[in-house]
């Protein structure tokens, strides 16, 4: 009898191991997708204060637009930053997407001004920049994505059943999926009038 209870609480410690490791598993698997969205989202940043030195001498009576740039990116950057000493916190993936929104809705306003300057968007390092901005927002994206499908990945391994007492026990929170409200690519339905 001694024997069989002790291969069962064996059997169940080896269970619940296997449950734990997945979750880690799971969760580190977060950390990697996120350090994919840092690295494009820091090559942004980077990116920003190029556009706006090329920018500044066509546009010097859009100051008030550079500056709203200049601060939405420090700020974006300094949420980025937060992120990164605390990958797991909600918190702080709302305060990056709640910034980062912010940060595409003013450079939305810069590229729509920038596009007045006709010697502005004809100048080589600014078209350069420009896309390299395009491609770094499109890398952005597919990066966002792998993030969110491996947070969807842990939460859906953290809530099934028995899966969800093993990460109570062991405190392991859901993560939180990172949404950036896409100005320039958000659809509105078209309208048709006879």
């Amino acid at each position: 009898m001694a024997v069989v209870f002790a291969l069962v609480l064996c059997a169940l410690a080896i269970w619940i191991m296997m449950i734990f490791n997945g979750l880690v598993t799971a969760r580190n698997g977060i950390g990697n997708a996120f350090s994919q969205i840092d690295v494009q989202l820091t090559r942004r940043y980077d990116l920003i204060p190029n556009l706006l030195e090329t920018a500044k001498g066509y546009m010097a009576h859009e100051k008030g637009t550079l500056e709203a740039v200049i601060t939405a990116r420090n700020s974006a950057q300094s949420a980025l930053s937060t992120l990164k000493s605390a990958p797991g916190d909600a918190g702080a993936v709302a305060a990056l997407s709640a910034s980062e929104s912010v940060l595409g809705t003013v450079m939305t306003k810069f590229m729509a001004l920038s596009e007045a300057y006709p010697d502005l968007k004809a100048n080589q390092n600014m078209m350069q920049l420009s896309e390299e901005l395009t491609s770094t927002e499109n890398r952005v994206a597919f990066a966002r994505q792998a993030y969110n499908d491996s947070v969807l990945t842990f939460n859906n391994r953290r809530e099934v059943f028995p899966n969800n007492i093993v990460a109570g026990i062991f405190n392991f929170l859901p993560g939180k999926t990172l949404e950036i409200e896409d100005i320039q690519t958000k659809r509105t339905a078209v309208q048709v009038k006879f």
